[in-house]
C-alpha cells in the first residue's frame, strides 16, 4: 500500500483532504459535556401526606411502594426518606445504559398497582414520578429590588408562569420551586366555632357543599319532543371564584337564629399554599427554583436554553421584578472544557518543537505536522458518527494520542533521513526502501496500541463507561495515524523531502552540533549496551526487583475514584436542634451571611432555609455559595474558603454547619465525601440501629482515616403524642373520625377542594389560625361536636404526653437504615478511608449491615475491575504480537518491559502524594501500550537483521542503536506531550495532574530503562528457547 501512494501522492492528499472536511464538519455537531452520561440514571418518586408522621409515612406508604418497585428492570438501588414535614422521596437509581424513559414507564406502572391501597390525601395529592438526576444545574431566582413585591407574590408568579416554562426546556428534569403557588387560606378561630356550636367537620362539609363544579345541562337536549327548536345550555355558579364569596359561604342557618357564615368563624384570605421553605440571595428575600438536569441532558445546552428562556420572559416580567441566576454550574464545564483544549494547544506546540529539535528540519517537522491534525480531525468524525461527545474524557484521550499519533510519521521520516544520508539514496527510494523496513513495525505498534484498549470495553458501571470514552477516542486516533503513516506520510516524504547535499540551510550548524552530541551519546549508549549484554543475568535479577518494588507500590498506593475538584462553588448545610423554629434558623442564617459578606473570593451566596439535603424542616438551611473566577482569587482554593466558613460556623451554639464541596461529577451525589448506610436487616428496631451508628460513628471519628463522620439526617427530636380513649369517647357520642379530622385540621391543615382564581386552579386549604396552635394545651381546648350536638372539647377524651421520636426516617434498599457521611483524614485518600469504614463494620451487632451508594458503591466496582482489566490487557497484547510475530517467545520479550513503565506511573503519582484513581489506571493501561511500542522497535528491527545473517548480539546492538533516536524522539514528544496536563491551573486541574503526572513518570521510566532492558529481554529469551542457529560474533559472545 506505501508504494501505491509514493507513486500517487495526489491520491494521498485527496482522502487526506476528505478527512479534514468531514472533521470540520463535524466539530460544531458535536455536544459538548464536562463528562459523557457517567452516572447511573435516577427517578424520585415524590409523595405528599399532609400532617402524616415519619413512621405513618413508612409504613401506610413507602413500605408499599418500594414492595411493587422492588421487581422493576435494571434496577441498582433505591433509598427513601420520610420526614415530619408529611413529605417522602423514594430515589430510585438504575444500572448505567438504562432507557430512563421506559424505566419511568415501568415505575408509574407498579405504582397504580398499589395506588389504591394508599391514603385518601396521598391520591389527592397526587404522586410524582420524575427523571432527574440528583445534583443542580442551576438556580433561577425572581426578586423584587425594590421591595414592591412580597415573597408570596413573588413565588406565585413563578409557580403561574415561569415553572411550567422552564420545564419545557429541552434537557431540564425537575424544576423544585422553594416557596408555592398561592391558596385560598381559611384560617379558623377554635373559640368562635364552640361559641356558635360549630365543629371543624360543619365548617369542611359547608365549604364541600358550597364550592362545588356544576354541569346542569341543556334545554330542549335530545330526546325532545317533535315541536322543540331551539336548545340553550344551561350555565349555574356552583365554584366560586373571589375569597369574598367565601367569606360569605353560610356555616349555620336558622329560621330562629341568625346566619353563620364563614367570616363570623375565621380569616379568609389569598396567601401561599406551603410556608416550608423561604429564600435569601445575598441576604436579600426572594423565591427561587432549582433545576435538576433530566438522565442524559446536555448541561451546557441546557443552561443556555434557560438562560434564553428567561429572557424571553424578562419581556413579561411585572415592573419591579426581575430573573436572577445565583447558581449555575454549567460556567465551569465550559471552562473545563476550554482548559483541556488550551492544553491540547500547548501539547501540539510541544511534541512539534521536539520533532523539529530532532529532525531540524523545517521539511522534516512539516510532514508530521501536517499527518496530526489531519488523524484528529478524523478522530472527531468518527466520534460523532458514533454517538460521542467533546467531553474532558474524550479530549484527555485525545492529548494522550498527539504523541503517539506522531509517532509514526516520525519513525517514517526519520527512516527516509537516515537512508538519505547513509546511503544518499534519493528521496522516492528512500521512501520505499524505509517503509519495507518498517511497515511491520507500525502495524505491529498500530494493533498493539489499539488491542490494549480493548478490555476497557468490557467494564462494567459508570467506570466502563469512562473507560470507554477514554479509550475509543485513543484507539481512532491511533488507527487512523497508522492508516496516514501507510499512505500520506510516505507520499509527503516522496514529495517534500530534498536529497541531502541539495537543501542547506540556516538551521546546519545548529545539525551539526546536535547530531555530532548525538553520535557521542549514541556511542555511550552502545558501549554501556555491549556492557549490560554480557551480564544478561544480573540485570535479570535486576529486573526482578524492580517488579517486587511495582507491586509493592501498587499495594500502598492509597486509592479513590476521582479527584477532588475546584469547581468554583461549595454547600454549606446548617442544621439546628430538631425542635428550632424558623425564626430560630433565620438567625444563625444572619450570621452565616455576615460571614461569606466579607469573604472577597466569594461572588454570591443563595440560602434556602427548611431544606437541606439531609431533609427538610424548619431547623435546616441550605446555601450554595459561587466562588470569583479562579484567576479572580488565584491561592484560594474552594476546599480553603469551605474550611474557614465551617470553622467560623462552629462557634455558633446549637447549630452545626458542614461545608462542603460538591462531588467531581455532579450527577453522583449531592456533596464530595462517602456515603454509607446502616441498615437493620434483622428487625431490631430503631432505636437498636440509632444505638449501633452511634457506636460506628464513635470508633470511625477516633480513626486516623477518617474524618467528619456524622449521620446525615434529622436526627431524633421531642414529639407530641395524643392518647385517644377511644371507649370513652364512643361511649360520649363523638366518632375517632371526627377527632382525627378535628386535630389534622387544627395542627396541620387540610385540602378541601379547589377554586378558580383569575383563570388558574388553586386549592382550597383549611388550618386552624396560629394563635390556636402554638401550645400543645391548645389542642385539648378543641371541640367536638357529639351525635346530639353538644360542643364537647378534647381534654374529655385525649390527653398528652412527650417522647423522643426520629424526625427522620431513612430506608435503603427496603430495610430501614441510617445514612452515614463522612470523608478522608488530611492526607489520606478515600479508598482508605471506605477500607477503614468496612473494616469497623465488620464488629456490627447481629443482624446490622452496611452497603455503599452513589460515588462510594462505583469506587468500590472500579478498583475491583483494576487487576483483571490490567491482566487482560496484558494478555490480549501478548496475543496479538504472538499472532503477529508467528511466536510465543518474542512476545515475553516485548510484554516483559511493562511493568518498567508501570514502576514510573506508580512512583510519580505516590511522589506527587496522588491516588490510584481511575484517571489513573486509565492512564495505567495506556502504558502497557506505550511500553511495548519502543520493545516492538528494537525487536522488530533485531529480527531482520538476524534474517540477514547477523548474530544474536550483533543484531541487538545494532538496532538498538539505529532505533535510539525514534525511540528517544517519539517517547520525548509524548512525554513533553503531557507536561500541559501535569501542570495545568485552574478549572479541572486536579484532574489534569491526575492523568498526566502517572503517564509522564511511566513514560520517563519505561524509556530509559527500556532501552537497556529490551535488549536484554531480547536477547534472554531468544537463547531460552533454543535459537542458536544464528551465529554469535566472537568479540561479543560471553
Amino acid at each position: 500500500m506505501p508504494h501505491f501512494f509514493i507513486e500517487r501522492p495526489i491520491f494521498a492528499w485527496v482522502i487526506a483532504l476528505f478527512i479534514v472536511l468531514t472533521g470540520l464538519l463535524s466539530i460544531p455537531r458535536l455536544p459538548v459535556a464536562q463528562y459523557p452520561e457517567v452516572a447511573p440514571p435516577g427517578i424520585i418518586i415524590s409523595v405528599s401526606y399532609p400532617g402524616a408522621s415519619p413512621e405513618v409515612m413508612n409504613t401506610s406508604v413507602v413500605s408499599l411502594i418500594e414492595r411493587e418497585i422492588s421487581s422493576v428492570d435494571n434496577l441498582l438501588y433505591f433509598e427513601s426518606s420520610s420526614d415530619t414535614t408529611g413529605m417522602a422521596s423514594i430515589t430510585v437509581t438504575f444500572k448505567p445504559g438504562t432507557d430512563i424513559k421506559l424505566a419511568q414507564m415501568d415505575l408509574q406502572n407498579q405504582i397504580k398497582i398499589v395506588e389504591s391501597r394508599l391514603p385518601q390525601s396521598v391520591r389527592q395529592n397526587g404522586i410524582n414520578v420524575e427523571a432527574a438526576n440528583s445534583g443542580f444545574l442551576m438556580m433561577v431566582g425572581l426578586k423584587s429590588p425594590s421591595g414592591a413585591y412580597q415573597e408570596a407574590d413573588l413565588s406565585d408568579y413563578f409557580a403561574r408562569n415561569v415553572t411550567d416554562e422552564l420545564r419545557r426546556v429541552p434537557g431540564v428534569g425537575k424544576v423544585q420551586l422553594f416557596g408555592g403557588v398561592k391558596a385560598l387560606r381559611i384560617w379558623l378561630d377554635p373559640m368562635k366555632l364552640h361559641s356558635y356550636g360549630l365543629s371543624v367537620t360543619d365548617v369542611l362539609s359547608a365549604i364541600s357543599q358550597q364550592n362545588v363544579i356544576v354541569s346542569p345541562g341543556r334545554t330542549g337536549d335530545e330526546p325532545a319532543t317533535s315541536s322543540q327548536e331551539v336548545t340553550y345550555p344551561i350555565t349555574v355558579k356552583g365554584q366560586l371564584s373571589s375569597v369574598e364569596e367565601f367569606r360569605n359561604i353560610t356555616i349555620k342557618s336558622q329560621v330562629s337564629a341568625a346566619r353563620v357564615t364563614l367570616a363570623d368563624v375565621a380569616r379568609v384570605e389569598s396567601e401561599l399554599q406551603s410556608y416550608a421553605f423561604g429564600i435569601r440571595e445575598n441576604g436579600v428575600p426572594a423565591t427561587a427554583a432549582a433545576i435538576q438536569l433530566s438522565p442524559g441532558a446536555n448541561a451546557i445546552s441546557t443552561a443556555s436554553g434557560i438562560r434564553a428562556r428567561l429572557t424571553e420572559l424578562s419581556g413579561v416580567l411585572p415592573e419591579g421584578m426581575t430573573f436572577t441566576v445565583p447558581f449555575d454550574t454549567a460556567p465551569f464545564v465550559k471552562l473545563s472544557i476550554l482548559k483541556v483544549v488550551e492544553t491540547f494547544v500547548e501539547a501540539m506546540v510541544l511534541v512539534f518543537f521536539v520533532m523539529l529539535l530532532f529532525l531540524h528540519k523545517i521539511r522534516c517537522t512539516l510532514i508530521p505536522a501536517i499527518v496530526a491534525p489531519v488523524a484528529l480531525l478524523g478522530t472527531f468524525t468518527v466520534m460523532l458518527l458514533s454517538g460521542y461527545s467533546i467531553n474532558i474524557l474524550t479530549m484527555f484521550g485525545m492529548i494522550l494520542a498527539i504523541g503517539i499519533i506522531v509517532d509514526d510519521a516520525i519513525v517514517v521520516v526519520e527512516n527516509v533521513e537516515r537512508l538519505m544520508e547513509d546511503k544518499k539514496m534519493s528521496p522516492q527510494d528512500a521512501t520505499r526502501e524505509a517503509m519495507r523496513e518498517i511497515t511491520p513495525a507500525i502495524i505491529g505498534i498500530t494493533l498493539v496500541l489499539t488491542a490494549v484498549f480493548i478490555p476497557m470495553a468490557f467494564a462494567s458501571g459508570s467506570v466502563g463507561i469512562i473507560y470507554r470514552q477514554f479509550s475509543i477516542s485513543m484507539a481512532i486516533s491511533i488507527l487512523l495515524s497508522a492508516f496516514l503513516a501507510l499512505t500520506l506520510t510516505p507520499a509527503l516524504c516522496a514529495t517534500l523531502l530534498k536529497p541531502h547535499g541539495i537543501h542547506q540551510g540556516k538551521s546546519s550548524v545548529f545539525s551539526a552540533w546536535f547530531n555530532a552530541h548525538f553520535h557521542r551519546l549514541t556511542s555511550f549508549y552502545a558501549t554501556g549496551l555491549g556492557f549490560v549484554l554480557k551480564r544478561t543475568g544480573r540485570m535479570m535479577m535486576i529486573y526482578a526487583a524492580l517488579c517486587l518494588a511495582l507491586f509493592a507500590g501498587l499495594s500502598t498506593l492509597p486509592s479513590s475514584f476521582l479527584p477532588d475538584e475546584d469547581q468554583g462553588y461549595f454547600m454549606s448545610s446548617i442544621q439546628l436542634p430538631s425542635d428550632a423554629t424558623m425564626q430560630r434558623t433565620l438567625k444563625v442564617v444572619d450570621t452565616f451571611e455576615e460571614e461569606i459578606a466579607h469573604r472577597q473570593a466569594v461572588e454570591s451566596n443563595i440560602m434556602i432555609l427548611g431544606f437541606g439535603f439531609s431533609g427538610s424542616g424548619q431547623n435546616s438551611a441550605m446555601a450554595f455559595t459561587t466562588l470569583k473566577d479562579w484567576r479572580q482569587r488565584k491561592g484560594t482554593t474552594a476546599q480553603e474558603e469551605a474550611d474557614h466558613i465551617r470553622s467560623q460556623m462552629a462557634n455558633v451554639p446549637d447549630a452545626v454547619t458542614m461545608s462542603l464541596l460538591p462531588p467531581a461529577i455532579s450527577d453522583m451525589g449531592t456533596s464530595s465525601g462517602f456515603t454509607y448506610y446502616l441498615q437493620d436487616r434483622g428487625g431490631k428496631g430503631y432505636q437498636a440501629l440509632k444505638k449501633a451508628a452511634n457506636e460506628l460513628i464513635v470508633q470511625a471519628n477516633h480513626n486516623p482515616h477518617l474524618a467528619d463522620v456524622y449521620i446525615d439526617g434529622l436526627g431524633e427530636g421531642t414529639s407530641l403524642s395524643l392518647h385517644v380513649d377511644r371507649e370513652k369517647a364512643e361511649a360520649m357520642g363523638v366518632s375517632f373520625d371526627e377527632i382525627n379530622q378535628t386535630i389534622s385540621v387544627a395542627a396541620g391543615s387540610t385540602y378541601v377542594n379547589d377554586y378558580t382564581n383569575n383563570g388558574r386552579v388553586q386549592q382550597v386549604i383549611v388550618q386552624a389560625d396560629a394563635p390556636y396552635r402554638m401550645q400543645p394545651e391548645q389542642l385539648l381546648a378543641l371541640s367536638v361536636k357529639n351525635r346530639l350536638g353538644q360542643m364537647l372539647p378534647l381534654s374529655t377524651f385525649v390527653t398528652l404526653s412527650w417522647n423522643v421520636a426520629p424526625q427522620q426516617l431513612i430506608r435503603y434498599q427496603g430495610y430501614p437504615a441510617i445514612r452515614i457521611t463522612g470523608s478522608s483524614a488530611q492526607g489520606k485518600s478515600s479508598g482508605t478511608a471506605m477500607a477503614a469504614m468496612d473494616n469497623l463494620a465488620k464488629h456490627l451487632p447481629p443482624g446490622f449491615a452496611g452497603e455503599w451508594a452513589g460515588s462510594s458503591l462505583q469506587e468500590k466496582e472500579s478498583a475491583s475491575q483494576l487487576p483483571g482489566l490490567i491482566v487482560l490487557s496484558v494478555l490480549v497484547v501478548f496475543m496479538v504480537l504472538a499472532a503477529l510475530y508467528e511466536s510465543w517467545s518474542i512476545p515475553f520479550a516485548v510484554m516483559l518491559v511493562v511493568p518498567l513503565g508501570l514502576l514510573g506511573a506508580v512512583l510519580a503519582v505516590s511522589v506527587t502524594n496522588m491516588t490510584n484513581d481511575v484517571f489513573f489506571k486509565v492512564g495505567l493501561i495506556t502504558l502497557i501500550g506505550l511500553s511495548a511500542k519502543n520493545a516492538i522497535l528494537i525487536i522488530e528491527f533485531a529480527r531482520q537483521l538476524m534474517k540477514e545473517g547477523k548474530s544474536l548480539i550483533d543484531a541487538t546492538l545494532t538496532a538498538a542503536k539505529l532505533r535510539l533516536r525514534p525511540i528517544l524522539m517519539t517517547s520525548l514528544a509524548f512525554t513533553l506531550g503531557v507536561v500541559p496536563l501535569m501542570l495545568a491551573s485552574g478549572a479541572s486541574d486536579s484532574t489534569q495532574h491526575a492523568i498526566g503526572t502517572g503517564v509522564f513518570g511511566g513514560m520517563i521510566s519505561g524509556t530509559l530503562l527500556a532501552i537497556f532492558f529490551v535488549p536484554v529481554f531480547f536477547v534472554t529469551i531468544t537463547r531460552f528457547t533454543g535459537m542458536r542457529k544464528y551465529r554469535l560474533g566472537n568479540s561479543r559472545n560471553g
